[in-house]
């Protein structure tokens, strides 16, 4: 189980540096985060649907839930800078295809778990606040799962997940940087691999 969970996804997002968040309801965030996880226990993994409909629901809370035109720029770190509006358009759309492909078919493996979670801490970034939670295991201790929550508008949205200490945002964007550099082919050779994996 740690394993998927250090493992998976897209990959969601450590934002810019600024002032300490007190401005962000901590309590709704929490309440948030805690609304996003019975969704998914209740709708999604314990449901006695077909496969075809969990993805569908996945793909709705995946998208209600997460930021990815934020998460996206993060990611794709300086390169976001240099890309067109087409690229960038079109990375965000196939990261979305492929965290939505990878997650609902990962989903079952959290039938019977539960997020336990144990409060929030201060984010050094304007409008964000950690939640706190861990995942009783099998064996071992607890496994912990960070979500780091932007707020903007009202609106409450999951910018990262931290699970024990690694960030998948932060992992992405190494795994994404360091393929950029490799491929002469750049931010397009990116998106055609995400494609190939999709498929």
């Amino acid at each position: 189980m740690k394993k998927l969970f250090a493992g998976s996804l897209l990959g969601v997002l450590l934002l810019f540096a600024g002032n300490a968040a007190a401005e962000i309801d901590v309590a709704k965030a929490e309440a948030f985060v805690k609304e996003v996880t019975t969704e998914g226990i209740e709708q999604i993994i314990n449901a006695n649907i077909p496969q075809s409909e969990k993805d569908a629901r996945f793909a709705k809370l995946f998208n209600k839930a997460l930021d990815l035109d934020f998460i996206g720029q993060f990611v794709l770190g300086r390169n976001w800078r240099t890309a067109t509006p087409a690229q960038r358009e079109e990375f965000i759309k196939v990261y979305r295809q492929l965290n939505i492909s990878t997650w609902s078919k990962r989903f079952d493996e959290f039938k019977g778990r539960e997020f336990i979670f144990k409060g929030t801490s201060p984010s050094n970034s304007a409008g964000q606040v950690f939640v706190n939670s861990v995942v009783p295991m099998d064996q071992g201790e607890p496994a912990k799962v960070v979500w780091r929550v932007r707020e903007k508008g009202g609106q409450y949205k999951i910018v990262d997940i931290i699970i024990e200490n690694v960030s998948l945002a932060i992992t992405a964007r190494n795994e994404y940087t360091a393929f950029i550099k490799n491929n002469p082919g750049g931010v397009d050779a990116l998106i055609a691999n995400l494609k190939s994996k999709i498929k």
